[in-house]
């Protein structure tokens, strides 16, 4: 079920990319645009620039190769893991769920942090090293379940803890439903996106600071959502074009990396280039673009109905980042959260976004230590 693996791009996928990078061809943009129209060119220009001409991969394969990397084959999945063994004798097992359009690197900071729990990174299916089902209704439900076989059956573990954010916060939401006598506990910082709350008699009737995150969401949805909205409706129209085009699945990606950080409005006070390109060439290498964007279609489409009021079973943890006017539904009320969790730990961050875990690892290793050790 489980055997060693080792990142091993062929050299020859790499100097595609250099061709094609070298042959990109740009939109242009009107006189004194930014980034207010979308990705700026003149900073994409300078990337693509820099990923053909000295973004080394093979430092950075090197580099994540030092990693304990493993695959498993589980209920037709094949995924890619880190398992970071902790010295510590009865230590608590602790699963790390990235986002999108992150990938396992986004957690990776976390790990020489949290050396005293074993930590297992996984590769969601069809975001790189773990490859797309072939089959279509692979939902978070499905990926939840796999994963937790991973972890009971194929190691061993009989309870363990969870993090994530974004798509992993959903995965992780389905373990939690499924199995909550297997899970210690849920750590995030992104409670609002499950469980769903309800207002409805016999619940209490919405306060004014919860209608008050509601509308921001809906104005958040209105100016920044439309990249969720082709994906969930017609994820391979544009996954055609990103798989083709290196320069237009950086583009891509590069927005919501801006717009979802804590950088106020400068990238690189968050990533150097080459924390970026690690991961857009892993998916450029692996050809899995699209079937990231298809995860969006599949949970509205594939997974079960989430019903408003269900609460989770186990306790919850949140490291809440600093809010940012590129992702404000991020900042929600507590009280708010409240309604569906059963929340033994809060910590308002003074900064991150979207992306804490690499934005803020010391932070967010922090709280989840503390959040864990209250459990134990």
């Amino acid at each position: 079920m489980i055997r060693p693996y080792r990142i091993d791009v062929d050299p020859a996928v790499i100097a595609d990319l250099r061709d094609r990078l070298a042959r990109a061809r740009l939109a242009d943009e009107p006189e004194g645009a930014g980034w207010d129209y979308g990705v700026s060119g003149g900073y994409l220009r300078e990337l693509v620039a820099y990923w053909r001409d000295d973004f080394d991969w093979e430092e950075q394969q090197w580099r994540l190769n030092e990693l304990p990397h493993f695959v498993a084959d589980v209920d037709g999945l094949t995924i890619h893991f880190v398992h970071q063994r902790s010295a510590a004798p009865d230590a608590l097992p602790v699963l790390l769920v990235h986002g999108w359009p992150s990938g396992f690197p986004e957690m990776t900071k976390l790990l020489s942090r949290l050396t005293d729990f074993d930590v297992v990174v996984p590769t969601l299916p069809g975001f790189g090293f773990s490859p797309a089902a072939r089959e279509r209704g692979v939902g978070y439900a499905r990926v939840g379940a796999a994963l937790h076989r991973l972890l009971t059956e194929g190691l061993g573990y009989a309870r363990f803890g969870l993090h994530g954010t974004g798509l992993g916060a959903y995965v992780n939401g389905w373990i939690t439903y499924d199995h909550p006598d297997d899970v210690v506990g849920f750590h995030t910082h992104d409670p609002a996106l499950v469980p769903l709350p309800s207002f409805d008699p016999p619940e209490p009737p919405m306060t004014p600071e919860e209608a008050a995150f509601r509308e921001r969401s809906r104005a958040w949805a209105a100016a920044e959502g439309a990249y969720a909205e082709v994906q969930r409706t017609k994820p391979q129209s544009l996954g055609h074009a990103l798989t083709d085009s290196p320069a237009g699945l950086a583009g891509w990606m590069l927005d919501k990396h801006r717009t979802w950080s804590d950088c106020h409005g400068d990238i690189e006070r968050r990533y150097t280039k080459d924390d970026l390109l690690t991961g857009f060439t892993i998916y450029w290498a692996t050809g899995t673009i699209a079937s990231s964007m298809r995860a969006y279609h599949e949970r509205v489409h594939c997974d079960p109905p989430l019903v408003p009021g269900r609460r989770f079973g186990v306790p919850t943890g949140v490291a809440m980042p600093r809010a940012e006017p590129g992702f404000p539904p991020r900042r929600a009320p507590r009280s708010l959260i409240e309604r569906v969790h059963d929340v033994r730990h809060w910590v308002d961050l003074p900064s991150g976004g979207h992306f804490a875990s690499w934005e803020e690892p010391d932070l967010v290793a922090d709280s989840i230590r503390t959040f864990f050790t209250l459990l134990r």
